[in-house]
């Protein structure tokens, strides 16, 4: 019988990955064949003119650089995708930023001055001639221009119109970003998996988002309306601007389409078709990017929630010690304001929000045993893809259980006084995860109000979001102050109706459906389902139960909720030289982002820090750490349920400082009497490996960009709990000498990788060893086993479960944590290493400031506590690297390098090879201004 031609470049990839080995290369040959030409037409189409002249002035001196993995190029035609998958080849600038980065790890021990670029780009504005790679006119205009650097790709986008260069914004976008672009406008609205296929990932991110943000076609277009009306010029004129960006998107979509250049995942998914180019690429509308925006305010800018998690390990508490006893303990693990705690304001400042009130009112504790999730999915069809979803949304609702809101970035900023050039030295980012291609794209765009270079969320890079300005640059880490609350809605009639203000109100249904047919790309059988959400006027509702034999819905109400648009304002003030002029205008524009983040700054003579986010204003007695009736005298101070506006609290509220001697930030606690949503912030946080490395360095005084970058990156190959609580565990096992054998041998190898420096790096760089790997290996493999053998004797099963519940009690590299899951590189943030700490200095006998409520280790014995570290300590010392570090589809068991390795999480065709572990931000800056405007 012969063979079947393939009808279509679907046809086509799927006999491919059919064939032979030896088949491939000459069948992939014959396929790139037919679809190279339009490659090389479109970028024969590109103009080779010089690069225009810098139109802004660059204060820096060349000492800003920045960097981004794995490369700016996120798009890739069918073609390329099919080389890359057969022969792992890269498209041009694909990649090109993830070996410089990843070099850093081993690098950074003997890094210069000099040689900062060797693992970072040079971040002046413009690009020199003997750089231009290409230099483009997008859709033929006169009134901008994209110029491309060759080492990097990245886009630097020149107009003499305003509109103009928005437009060429958001082109050089949609040649970066498309299909990532695309996928999140789907993400955002709950519709991914009709758009790319039901792969239970696919399933599992849409889940997520769309418990959290809801929204109709309406509500998406409300928030343009409400931004617009409510910031005069600025919102005029942001509106201005993404009509213009939304153009240039859709103006590359036209031309890639005619010139059947568009990005090969069209083709995968059954959107587009290579060869006939029959099928649609939509263009965007500004609803699309309020969906976008919710995605990422979702994940790194909303702090809190976690109310009905933390009231059942309250209960759990007050069960297992009585009512007075157990709320003690569970403060105690609550660390709201733990004295001991890292702090980024220091110079003594209080600024509080969320303490406990002396007498809460209106809590609505569940009755035990009558929680329930609220089910999302409904309506599900399919077979192979239905278990597997299942399994992503179990896995989803587990993170919405969970109070900890992952956040990843860091902050080092050092004050001129203390530098060596007298100038301010800044080296800081955010770590949106690891993706291929990355969330973040980087640009610069020089324009009428518009100057900067820097990051920016793919579809949403109509302004530089972090990165610098023409004498300043500015970036983020995630902060987690509470802006979340969950309120007990009374039921009445049914479960879809309940009390507001005394009147029977019925739920808004808010549904989602979803469908999907096999693509090659998911390789899912065909399915369906419907997500639905019902909201009432708190919010989304999320749990059910029981409050005093009452029926009711929990609900989550947060203040970003219906407002994810507004932040546009102050990233539109950040970018525009005639604004931003100075660190109080900094702070200015910082504080018009709802989002809860830490801002950071740096001039040539200032440095400055704010916290943003629209702060609620609870009622009097309120207890936001939990739930609380939805009645009027709960309810947030001068609350709109319509607009969800309510009244915040001010500025000088938030966090803030200008000219601190130094400023670090690890997702720590920003100041004195300021409680953030995220359990853990107590004497031991990672913000610890950077506070002790700074303020060394400040107390030597003369620092260094160097100095500060192998700061920053010694701590980002540093095991918190080896620096900062193994000693400790030592010092309780050498209380006696150590007579068994295995014992001795496991304590000998963990002092001698304390004594190394508590690193996990490599034997030399690429050998894919880690020095010390049997000391690594014990802690990894002790860790879980003591914090069990030493608290859940103690606090018995329940609330040992509940507790971890809210903190886990590890987070080390080679977990599966995070919104990227293993492999993710941010480690250390959530743990019990504080727990640990605070209570192995008791048992010590040495001065605990903020103590747990009750001694947990041996009950305070030394002896006992020295036997119950050492039994574990055996056992953990005896499993084999395969117990360990058990595999998964990219690594054998038994591979610990792999185990901890980052990889690049691949949303396209395009994958790239893991590298080594680092905790470290996604996109870095390093900055130091030699001049002012």
């Amino acid at each position: 019988m012969p063979r079947r031609t393939p009808r279509t470049a679907l046809d086509r990839v799927r006999t491919f990955r059919r064939l032979p080995g030896f088949l491939k290369t000459a069948s992939v040959c014959v396929l790139i064949a037919g679809l190279v030409s339009p490659i090389t037409q479109s970028a024969a189409s590109a103009a080779t003119s010089a690069a225009p002249a810098a139109t802004a002035n660059d204060y820096c001196g060349g000492r800003c650089s920045d960097i981004l993995p794995p490369g700016e190029n996120g798009n890739a035609t069918l073609a390329q995708i099919l080389l890359n998958q057969a022969f792992g080849t890269q498209p041009a600038h694909a990649e090109d930023q993830l070996g410089p980065y990843a070099g850093l790890a081993t690098g950074y021990k003997g890094l210069s001055d000099a040689t900062i670029n060797n693992f970072f780009n040079d971040a002046s504005f413009g690009v020199p001639s003997d750089q231009v790679a290409s230099t483009e006119k997008p859709n033929g205009r006169g009134d901008v221009t994209i110029v491309r650097d060759k080492k990097t790709g990245v886009p630097h986008i020149t107009g003499t119109t305003r509109y103009g260069t928005e437009f060429g914004a958001g082109y050089a976008a949609a040649e970066d970003r498309l299909w990532l672009m695309d996928v999140f406008r789907h993400v955002g609205r709950g519709q991914l998996t009709s758009f790319a296929g039901g792969a239970a990932a696919n399933q599992g991110l849409e889940q997520q988002f769309y418990r959290n943000a809801p929204y109709t076609e309406a509500d998406l277009q409300a928030q343009i309306d409400r931004a617009v009306a409510d910031n005069g010029a600025r919102g005029r004129q942001a509106l201005a601007d993404s009509d213009a960006y939304l153009d240039g998107i859709n103006a590359y979509i036209d031309a890639s389409d005619s010139g059947r250049y568009f990005p090969g995942e069209y083709d995968l998914t059954g959107h587009k078709n290579a060869i006939t180019n029959a099928g649609t690429i939509d263009h965007f509308k500004i609803t699309d990017l309020v969906a976008l925006a919710s995605v990422i305010g979702s994940l790194f800018g909303s702090g809190g929630g976690g109310e009905v998690n933390n009231a059942l390990s309250l209960m759990a508490a007050q069960d297992k010690y009585g009512v007075e006893q157990g709320t003690k303990v569970w403060e105690s693990f609550r660390e709201r304001n733990d004295p001991e705690a890292v702090l980024t304001v220091h110079d003594g400042q209080s600024f509080p929000y969320g303490a406990k009130p002396a007498t809460a009112k209106g809590q609505a504790m569940p009755d035990a045993g009558s929680v329930t999730q609220e089910p999302l999915v409904y309506d599900r069809t399919g077979s192979a893809a239905t278990s597997a979803a299942k399994s992503a949304s179990t896995s989803a609702a587990r993170t919405d259980l969970s109070s900890a809101h992952r956040g990843m970035s860091n902050a080092l900023v050092v004050s001129g006084k203390h530098t060596a050039s007298g100038h301010p030295i800044a080296v800081f980012g955010p770590q949106t995860g690891y993706f291929a291609p990355q969330l973040l794209m980087l640009q610069e765009i020089q324009g009428p109000g518009i100057s900067a270079r820097g990051a920016s969320f793919a579809g949403l890079s109509m302004y530089v979001e972090l990165g610098r300005g023409q004498d300043y640059s500015w970036s983020a880490t995630t902060s987690g102050q509470d802006i979340i609350d969950t309120y007990a809605v009374e039921l009445c009639q049914d479960d879809y109706h309940y009390l507001y203000h005394g009147t029977c109100t019925a739920m808004d249904k808010v549904e989602q459906k979803n469908s999907w047919s096999p693509t090659l790309a998911d390789g899912t059988a065909a399915g369906s389902y419907t997500m639905r959400v019902w909201r009432t006027k708190y919010g989304p509702v999320e749990y059910r139960a029981t409050v005093g034999g009452k029926k009711v819905a929990y609900t989550s109400l947060r203040s970003s909720y219906l407002h994810e648009v507004d932040s546009i304002i102050g990233f539109q003030m950040l970018n525009d030289p005639g604004y931003v002029k100075g660190p109080q205008d900094f702070q200015s524009a910082a504080q018009h982002i709802n989002y809860t983040f830490n801002w950071f700054y740096a001039d040539s003579q200032h440095t400055a820090y704010y916290n943003s986010g629209d702060n609620p204003v609870r009622a009097d007695g309120v207890d936001a750490e939990f739930p609380v009736w939805a009645q009027p005298a709960y309810e947030w101070r001068n609350w709109n349920p319509d607009t969800n506006t309510a009244d915040y609290t001010p500025p000088s509220a938030h966090p803030n400082s200008i000219d601190q001697d130094y400023y670090i930030s690890w997702n720590n606690k920003q100041a004195k009497d300021y409680t953030t949503a995220s359990w853990g912030d107590g004497s031991v946080h990672r913000g610890n490996l950077l506070d002790d490395r700074v303020k060394k360095l400040v107390a030597a005084g003369g620092v260094t960009r160097s100095q500060l970058v192998q700061a920053m990156a010694s701590a980002g190959v540093t095991d918190l709990r080896a620096e900062d609580v193994l000693p400790e565990l030592l010092q309780v096992i050498d209380s006696s000498p150590v007579t068994d054998p295995a014992a001795a041998d496991a304590v000998n190898k963990l002092q001698a990788w304390v004594g190394a420096g508590a690193q996990r790096t490599e034997t030399s760089a690429g050998s894919k060893k880690y020095a010390n790997a049997d000391a690594i290996r014990i802690l990894d493999a002790w860790w879980p086993l003591l914090v069990k053998a030493e608290f859940q004797p103690g606090l018995g099963s329940d609330l040992y479960n509940a507790f971890t519940g809210n903190l886990s009690i590890d987070e080390a590299p080679s977990a599966g944590h995070g919104p990227t899951g293993s492999h993710a590189g941010s480690s250390f943030q959530y743990g019990w290493w504080s727990y640990v700490d605070k209570d192995i200095r008791a048992v010590l006998g040495q001065d605990v400031q903020g103590p747990l409520a009750e001694k947990y280790c041996g009950d305070g014995n030394l002896g006992s506590c020295r036997d119950i570290l050492i039994s574990s300590l055996k056992q953990a010392a005896g499993m084999t690297a395969a117990q360990v570090y058990p595999g998964d589809s990219l690594c054998s068991a038994g591979d610990q390098w792999c185990a901890d390795s980052i990889v690049q999480r691949t949303l396209g065709g395009i994958k790239h090879g893991n590298i080594s572990w680092q905790n470290r931000p996604t996109f870095q800056q390093v900055v130091e201004y030699t001049s002012h405007r």
